[in-house]
């Protein structure tokens, strides 16, 4: 009979806010499409994949509330189905946005990464974290970005349902399936409680 290797999970871990604040810093001073990416990532709590498949269709940021719109494409299917999602563009995310839609010259934010002809999110994590090893501590990743969202919304005890509406994870209950989830003013207003300056 298998047992299993009886190894433990691994643990992904969470960016701290100091070592959040100088990768923001450093994205905002190298200005690029790698440092855009970053700056998608940490402020929205999107999967690498997600962003990278991103097109300008998928986006408005102009209004009283920019917003990011996550569905699947044929070049980048979604995760899951709670993943299809609206996100407020706040903070560095909408910098980072608007930074990749100025200066693509077609329908991706991120041509380096994405086409028509698919999504190349793997080769984009292998450069961004090669780039943001220094940054962090050890143990940290790109997609550390993604449980860092989750930890800074916690500290400011944001409902466990917005999280996970923001997140595209699972609640759970049946009640949570019901109705169209919060609208984007509330979303943003919890993700504008997790901004710094830089």
């Amino acid at each position: 009979m298998n047992y299993g290797s009886g190894a433990k999970p691994v643990k992904r871990m969470s960016i701290s806010m100091h070592s959040l604040r100088i990768v923001q810093q450093e994205c905002f001073l190298k200005d690029d499409d790698m440092r855009w990416l970053i700056s998608v990532l940490s402020d929205s709590g999107m999967r690498l994949a997600e962003a990278v498949g991103l097109t300008k269709e998928d986006v408005v940021l102009e209004g009283d509330v920019p917003v990011i719109r996550l569905h699947a494409h044929p070049w980048r299917p979604l995760k899951t189905i709670n993943s299809e999602r609206s996100i407020p563009a706040v903070g560095k995310a909408l910098w980072g946005l608007k930074r990749a839609y100025e200066s693509s010259s077609n329908e991706f934010l991120f041509p380096r990464y994405c086409s028509a002809a698919g999504n190349k999110s793997d080769y984009a994590s292998n450069g961004l974290n090669k780039w943001l090893k220094p940054l962090v501590p050890t143990g940290c990743v790109i997609h550390s970005f993604r449980h860092s969202f989750r930890d800074r919304l916690r500290a400011v005890q944001c409902p466990s349902d917005i999280i996970d509406q923001l997140g595209g994870w699972k609640t759970p209950g049946v009640g949570q399936r019901y109705g169209e989830g919060y609208p984007l003013e509330i979303l943003a207003d919890w993700i504008r409680k997790i901004q710094f300056k830089i």
